[in-house]
Formats: structure tokens, C-alpha cells, sequence
């Protein structure tokens, strides 16, 4: 009698698993009334053991992605690599060598009007046969042209659904405003991506016996590895120092903001509107 009450207590219980198997068979796309309501029973999974801090992390990331928005995770218009209808090849080229993307958006006559994607290997090929004789909107990919306010989840699903990678960004008064990819997406879940084009650079640069330069993207681990901080990464809502600033400082912070952490100052150096890029850390002792 009592080794069953011990077997049965040893086990979770059973509309817990069954919440949490719902969960994860679509994770990215979950409906709920309340998220607090879902990150409690993943809380409790981890308590019991059904899930790791790891899989609770990713978990809570997809449901976050839930409540986010294309907005929050393009690229401005500013930073986008564009061609004109009517631009030159050669001008085209020249970007693609320079740029190294794979897809751009092609601008149509009128102010914010989008032909068209075009992937750089729909055209290359045409180039490289000697060929510069073609019409560039007969290459054109049809575009996918999506609100500033759309979830972020619900694009991924249509990306998926259409074997697509970008979206154009456009505002309320259907001004360009950005783009946004595939990898933008699935970066918010998993950290930055990095392509053959990212420079594998030093993560931390001693500058003096006090002070260093790094990476935001350095994973939170090595950072505590490095300067030996007792604080547990996987206890932090997180996975790079860039996301600890963030998560400290409870908004997007600018350059010049600092967090202190266990005698270190860490000031963030270099930033955009959507990341943390580079950051400066003094020993204060």
C-alpha cells in the first residue's frame, strides 16, 4: 500500500503532462488565455523533472515570440540593401558581390511600391553565361508585403507554409518601414545565427589589467567562466551577455547604459535600435 502511494507520488501528475505534450507538440503557435498560466506549468515541469532549465528557456522564448512583433525584430529601412525596377545590371551586381544577401527587395517606380523579391541566384547565373540582356521583373518572386503590427509566430507559420524568407515591413500609412527574415524570427528563439559572412572575432579584448571589450553575443556562460562570476547562467533568463543587459535593464538599452554585476561595470558601447552589438567591462576592485 505504501509503495504504491510512494510510485504514485514519484510520478508527476497526469493533466500536467498532458498540458505540457499539447504544448510541445506546437510550441511556436500556441494559443492561450494567459501566458503567465503556461510559464507556470512549465515551472512545474521543471520542478518535476519532466523538462530541463534548457527546454523551459526555449519554451518560454516561443511563447514570447507569441506576443511579438514584426516591428520589433526588422530591419529598418535604412539598413536594407534595395534595387530600383529600372537600376542598371551591372549597378545590381556590384550590390549582391558587396552585400552578400541572397534575396532583395526590388522598388517599383512609385514611392513604396515593391515589384518583387529577387534572389541573387535566379540572376547570377544570366551573368556568368554572358547574358545581360534579360528583363530583371521577369526573375521576380512575388513579394510578401506584411503590417508592422503582425506577430512575429504567425509570419514564421507562413513562411513555413510558403517556403518563404522575407517579409517587406510597411507602417499604418503603408510607408516602407523595414524587412524582416526567417532568421530574424528564429533568432529571437535561439540566438544570433551566424552565416559565412560573420567574423569570428576575439570575445573578450584585454585592454588593461581592468578593462575589456566583448562581443554582446558571447554566450552568458563563458562570460561567468571567464571572469569567474558565481552566478548560475542557466538560473538567468538569457543565453548571451547582450540578453542579460536586457533582461537587468527591463528595456532595449542605448549607448552608455550600464548594469553592475559582482564588481563589474558593464557599459554598452555600440548599439542599434534592434540589438546590443559591443560592449566595454571594468573590474571595479
Amino acid at each position: 500500500m505504501n509503495q504504491k502511494l510512494e510510485n504514485e507520488d514519484s510520478h508527476p501528475p497526469s493533466g500536467l503532462i498532458s498540458k505540457i505534450k499539447k504544448f510541445f507538440r506546437n510550441p511556436f503557435f500556441i494559443k492561450t488565455q494567459s501566458v503567465s498560466e503556461v510559464t507556470d506549468f512549465l515551472k512545474d515541469a521543471v520542478d518535476l523533472n519532466i523538462i530541463d532549465k534548457e527546454a523551459e528557456s526555449i519554451a518560454n522564448k516561443a511563447i514570447r515570440l507569441g506576443n511579438t512583433t514584426v516591428k520589433e525584430i526588422m530591419v529598418p529601412k535604412v539598413d536594407m540593401v534595395t534595387f530600383g525596377i529600372d537600376d542598371e545590371i551591372n549597378s545590381i551586381l556590384e550590390k549582391i558581390i558587396e552585400s552578400g544577401h541572397s534575396r532583395y527587395p526590388i522598388l517599383g517606380s512609385e514611392r513604396d511600391e515593391v515589384s518583387g523579391i529577387l534572389l541573387a541566384k535566379d540572376m547570377l547565373p544570366k551573368i556568368y553565361e554572358g547574358n545581360n540582356n534579360f528583363s530583371l521583373s521577369d526573375m521576380l518572386r512575388e513579394p510578401n508585403v506584411v503590417p508592422e503590427t503582425k506577430k512575429a509566430d504567425s509570419l514564421l507559420e507562413e513562411f513555413k507554409k510558403d517556403r518563404s524568407h522575407m517579409a517587406v515591413v510597411i507602417d499604418e500609412y503603408g510607408t516602407i518601414s523595414g524587412l524582416v527574415t526567417i532568421e530574424d524570427i528564429l533568432e529571437e528563439l535561439v540566438g544570433e545565427i551566424e552565416d559565412e559572412h560573420d567574423i569570428d572575432e576575439e570575445e573578450f579584448i584585454k585592454i588593461s589589467d581592468k578593462k575589456f571589450y566583448a562581443d554582446a553575443k558571447v554566450e552568458l556562460e563563458d562570460f561567468t567562466e571567464f571572469f569567474n562570476l558565481d552566478i548560475d547562467p542557466l538560473a538567468i533568463d538569457a543565453e548571451t551577455l547582450g540578453g542579460f543587459i536586457i533582461s537587468k535593464l527591463g528595456v532595449l538599452p542605448k549607448v552608455g547604459d550600464k548594469v553592475k554585476i559582482e564588481g563589474l561595470t558593464i557599459k554598452v558601447i555600440d548599439a542599434d535600435d534592434r540589438k546590443i552589438e559591443k560592449v566595454q567591462i571594468t573590474k571595479n576592485q
